[in-house]
């Protein structure tokens, strides 16, 4: 059932993406119906107790979509999918007139990712779920406007941290459990008994929960983030993604609640941010800002009940976070009903209107007076259990005086700047009047604020719900017993003093208003987030500066230097190495040295770049003859295919350069040769200590033992590659199929051009120049040759999981017969390929991710498929080996067209001897 509320949600996200064309913005009232059904059916599910659900996903790591629902999920879920459904219907009139296909798309997929956090019990999906919530924050704050860029960077950069401290969480808790699986990790035993490791994690989650859910100093990405429109603030701020690091607190307190560098951590960021948010809230004259502020500040109050710990504190957070998701959907909906019929929402600005929305005026009223705390409301409610909970907190009574008093306070400017919204939104009497909308603008916000009013005056309506969220967060038992009347208590007392407080504030309003207005505070945290990510700029601009040249030397010299300080570092370990097994030498192997030494020599030497290219080639075949030698047909075939298209493509850059490499000084080149010497010398040091000093590894063991009869492949290479090691192999064709669309953008761009005729370095009066004459014998043998070549690539193709072969090889092959199609051709105009080359690129990365993903009928991601076929095996191998096929076919087609026609541009001239510096 659980998956089935996922897939409604999934569903409502797919129908967006078909359906927003033609809807427009009435598509909300579609897409809020499986919101409210999953909704229905996490009620129902609940009915029982917990539910698990789990399919596996990654079973070579443990790894399995599993979902939970416990009490804690349950009020989450809720607020995920009601009050979502509820901004869906709200932005049907809240949204122009026109095509809103992208915002029913995030939304929809924002609450997808927020109800699998909440039902994650695996935590590579709780983390999966998290990061994706970062995602479709940022795209729902960039998409409104470009004033939202910098706002919607910023975001991204504060929370994609939080994700980082969550991730090395993640990975902390599964090596110290031993599984991913999220209830059996809060079960395990490391939490009391490996201190170091506990503190750590703790530190880990705190961050990242203090990123999501804005708590000093990583607060200042959500006023920030006001920029996106209204609906996106109404959901980010009551249910969405500053609700997620609650839900992480919540979840994790308790095996945390007693370790005092959690509850410290939770105690003060959350005073700290209540106290700052509060006292910022008071001073806007925006009315969203205001309440940005306001949600920073309630916030810090829900962390601060998670730093207490103790059953009457956590049940008070639960409860407050209900109540807040209540009041801040609604208010904001306010905010955004005024902000269209108004034209404004600037306190300065709505005093000279008659603001007449009687409506919208109530649930305003009934949403400011929750957040105050006023009865009967439901905020009433959660703030009486929060004093409760914080005067009989556990600890030293100076702490709990002084969180306790940092708490009253915020509660009194809590009421403060819940008096300067209903005044400055609704206080104006003088100007055009501003009338109420349409029913479904203000039937949502109204639904909301009379939801808060209902459950304050009978609050014993959520005492199911409360208290199996509170038994979640507990770790035990919890009877949550609601009530809005408790006789006399020092609570209440508290209560009675805030709200007089807050009302004498409220009645001075224009004297606080002068005094705040002369408060600044000593920094700006967004200043601090901007600086930090401008640093972070001018340091990658300073690294790319490094390399920013065509120079080789300059690219290879970190790398190589990086290979010589491991030398140095490793080689006083490399002691009482064991013997070498057997003679690791052949009889080839001295002249095969030799021919690769003497190519290197002659490399080096070289004056021109053709000369150097045919000596490195001679260097590539004699590895192709060692491999061979060795027995590794299918590396040699690969090396060889590789080093003949490495020509042809080398051959064609050599067009744009000029003939002979420049001199260095002196200095470089003894620098150049100094550096190369060590280098070879400390790999043939690793060389010599490292390798053939030991058997088989277990690895390569198992593969020879168990591929063919766990693959049915006989060719050990091509099932490591498309079978076991398929990811990795996807992975590398991915970077590949990039870098083939990398190169046609970039020459593109720069319309890249030969030489030019008489300035061609190769230019000669020989008869053998006119290339329509001497290219005959050419032109002919490639009508025969080429079909003959693909035959034989296809033939590679499909034996390839048997013997020698396989879509790498087959592909190179294939690649091989264009490539001499291109050079017979007499012309440029005549020899360009007119075969799609990008689209065959998107294609066989999307047949081999296709491949991976039919897997799952099996139980994972690029898991083979296997099937008989009159007593033939088949296999989804050969489908990914397709894949592998279409993409290095399309690259090289995609060098030939580009590198090798000329497409001469005055723009760009060639490169001259001193150019090519």
């Amino acid at each position: 059932m659980l998956l089935l509320c996922i897939a409604l949600v999934a569903g409502a996200c797919l129908a967006a993406i078909a359906l927003g064309r033609y809807l427009g913005r009435d598509l909300g009232f579609l897409l809020a119906a499986p919101l409210l059904a999953a909704a229905a059916m996490l009620v129902v599910a609940s009915s029982t107790s917990a539910t698990e659900e789990s399919w596996a996903w990654i079973p070579s790591l443990g790894v399995n979509l599993a979902l939970r629902l416990d009490g804690l999920g349950l009020v989450f879920g809720l607020l995920v999918t009601v009050i979502g459904a509820g901004v869906l219907l709200y932005s049907t009139r809240y949204l122009a007139r026109a095509r809103q296909t992208s915002f029913y798309v995030l939304m929809t997929l924002f609450a997808l990712a927020m109800l699998t956090l909440v039902l994650a019990d695996d935590v590579i999906l709780l983390f999966v779920a998290w990061e994706l919530t970062t995602l479709c924050s940022f795209f729902l704050i960039a998409r409104s406007g470009p004033a939202a860029r910098e706002p919607a960077i910023r975001t991204l950069l504060v929370t994609a941290l939080g994700g980082l401290a969550l991730l090395a969480a993640v990975v902390a808790m599964s090596v110290a459990a031993g599984t991913t699986r999220l209830s059996v990790i809060l079960d395990a035993p490391f939490w009391t008994t490996d201190a170091a490791a506990t503190t750590g994690i703790a530190v880990l989650l705190a961050v990242a929960a203090f990123t999501k859910s804005a708590q000093f100093p990583f607060h200042a990405w959500l006023p920030d983030s006001m920029a996106a429109i209204t609906p996106v603030s109404a959901y980010l701020h009551a249910a969405a993604m500053v609700k997620a690091g609650i839900y992480l607190m919540l979840r994790f307190s308790p095996v945390l609640h007693d370790h005092a560098v959690w509850s410290t951590l939770l105690i003060a960021a959350g005073a700290t941010t209540a106290l700052l948010g509060a006292a910022a809230a008071i001073r806007r004259t925006d009315l969203k800002e205001l309440l940005a502020y306001s949600t920073i500040s309630q916030l810090g109050l829900i962390t601060v009940l998670i730093g207490v710990g103790t059953p009457e504190a956590l049940t008070a957070a639960v409860v407050h976070t209900i109540a807040h998701a209540l009041f801040k959907a609604t208010l904001f909906m306010v905010v955004g009903i005024i902000d269209i019929r108004a034209g404004t929402r600037d306190i300065r600005e709505l005093a000279g209107r008659r603001v007449r929305l009687p409506v919208t005026l109530t649930a305003a009223v009934l949403g400011a007076l929750s957040m105050a705390g006023v009865p009967p409301l439901l905020g009433f409610v959660s703030k009486e259990g929060m004093f409760a909970s914080l005067i009989e907190a556990p600890g030293p009574v100076g702490l709990t005086v002084l969180v306790a008093t940092a708490v009253a306070l915020t509660t009194v400017l809590t009421f403060a700047y819940s008096g300067r919204f209903l005044i400055g939104a609704f206080g104006g009497r003088a100007g055009p009047s501003v009338t109420e909308g349409s029913a479904p603008f203000w039937v949502v916000p109204a639904a909301l604020a009379l939801g808060g009013l209902m459950l304050g005056a009978l609050p014993f309506l959520l005492d199911g719900l409360v208290g199996a969220a509170s038994t979640s967060a507990v770790g035990a038992t919890v009877d949550a017993h609601l009530e809005l009347w408790h006789g006399v208590t020092p609570a209440l007392i508290v209560s009675v003093i805030v709200l007089s407080l807050g009302t004498a504030l409220v009645a001075l309003r224009r004297r606080t208003d002068s005094l705040v207005a002369r408060m600044r505070f000593p920094f700006s945290a967004l200043a601090l987030v901007d600086a930090i990510r401008l640093g972070v700029v001018r340091l990658g601009a300073l690294t790319g500066r490094m390399t920013a040249t065509d120079a080789p030397r300059r690219h290879l010299l970190v790398p190589i230097l990086c290979l010589l300080v491991l030398a140095a570092v490793s080689a006083p370990h490399l002691t009482n190495l064991p013997p070498i097994v057997g003679d690791p030498t052949r009889p080839l192997d001295g002249v095969l040295v030799a021919l690769i030494l003497a190519g290197t020599i002659a490399a080096v030497l070289a004056h021109t770049r053709v000369a150097a290219i045919v000596v490195m080639g001679m260097i590539g075949f004699a590895m192709t003859l060692w491999f061979f030698w060795l027995g590794a047909a299918d590396v040699a075939l690969t090396q060889l295919l590789v080093e003949i298209l490495t020509v042809c493509v080398l051959v064609l850059v050599l067009r744009h350069l000029p003939r002979r490499f420049h001199r260095d000084r002196m200095s470089r080149r003894v620098l150049s040769a100094t550096v190369a010497v060590a280098a070879g010398v400390a790999t043939t040091a690793a060389v010599l200590a490292l390798t053939g000093r030991r058997e088989l590894s277990s690895a390569a063991g198992y593969f020879l033992g168990n591929a063919e009869e766990e693959t049915g492949g006989a060719n050990i290479v091509n099932t490591i590659l498309v079978d076991f090691r398929a990811l990795d192999t996807l992975g590398e064709l991915t970077v590949l199929g990039i870098a083939g669309v990398a190169m046609a953008v970039l020459l593109s761009a720069r319309r890249v051009t030969s030489l030019a005729e008489d300035d061609s370095p190769y230019r000669t009066t020989s008869p053998l120049a006119d290339a329509r004459a001497n290219a005959v014998f050419t032109r002919t043998l490639t009508r025969w040759a080429v079909p003959v070549i693909i035959v034989l690539s296809l033939t590679l193709l499909l034996r390839g999981h048997q013997e020698p072969g396989g879509g790498f090889i087959a592909a190179l092959v294939g690649a091989a017969g264009f490539a001499l199609l291109y050079l017979a051709a007499p012309s440029d105009r005549e020899s360009r390929i007119r075969w799609p080359y990008l689209a065959l690129i998107g294609l066989g990365i999307a047949i081999a991710t296709v491949t991976g993903l039919a897997g799952y009928g099996d139980g994972s991601f690029l898991r083979p498929l296997h099937v008989d076929v009159l007593g033939v095996k088949l296999t989804t191998a050969l489908v990914f080996d397709v894949g592998v096929y279409l993409t290095v076919v399309g690259v090289v087609l995609a060098a030939l067209n580009l590198l090798g026609v000329d497409r001469r541009s005055p723009a760009v001239p060639a490169l001259t001897e001193r150019s090519a510096r």
